[in-house]
């Protein structure tokens, strides 16, 4: 059986950046929980991350990620590259199943196990199952409502997106980097 889940999706938007996700977790053809947290803070808030794929390997990579942004002084950036690089060539790392957008007040990228850290175009990270609906409807409200926040952005999308994707629900968490 095949876990299937989330959608998240970073926005930076008028200066600031919100980050959020959905709380469905799919099993097969049925849901398996509703209120899962995708999204989580670090570095006393002023780091935020969110995950898709295998639970297990997203908490594993999160540990990871933590780690390297404590070596490298709380840079996103570096952090991210530096996991990215560890994760490619790590024989047991390599196999995990999970991707990560992670963001401060100033980045968003998106961290693949490919070793991969994009920088997104128009300042929209979206991953996992619904992850193309989430990041249209964003792509939509930054062109035609740029007067609401990157958290109202968030929002309305993932609700869009949950609207569409079935392995999706309207059961957000929506952090902000502080």
């Amino acid at each position: 059986m095949r876990i299937r889940s989330t959608t998240v999706l970073g926005i930076r938007h008028n200066g600031e950046i919100a980050l959020g996700a959905d709380g469905q977790a799919t099993m097969d053809k049925h849901v398996a929980k509703s209120n899962v947290r995708k999204v989580r803070k670090l570095q006393d808030g002023k780091v935020v991350t969110g995950f898709a794929g295998s639970t297990a390997d997203a908490f594993m990579l999160l540990d990871k990620f933590e780690e390297k942004l404590n070596g490298y002084g709380g840079q996103l950036r570096r952090a991210a590259i530096e996991l990215a690089k560890e994760w490619r060539k790590d024989q047991y790392l390599r196999k995990l199943e999970a991707m990560m957008v992670v963001a401060d007040k100033d980045e968003l990228l998106i961290i693949a196990g490919t070793g991969d850290v994009l920088e997104p175009d128009s300042d929209v990270a979206a991953i996992g199952s619904g992850a193309m609906y989430a990041q249209a409807a964003a792509l939509a409200l930054k062109k035609h409502a740029p007067h609401l926040t990157a958290r109202q952005m968030v929002e309305d999308a993932l609700h869009i997106a949950a609207d569409i994707c079935i392995y999706t629900n309207h059961n957000l968490m929506i952090e902000q980097p502080g």
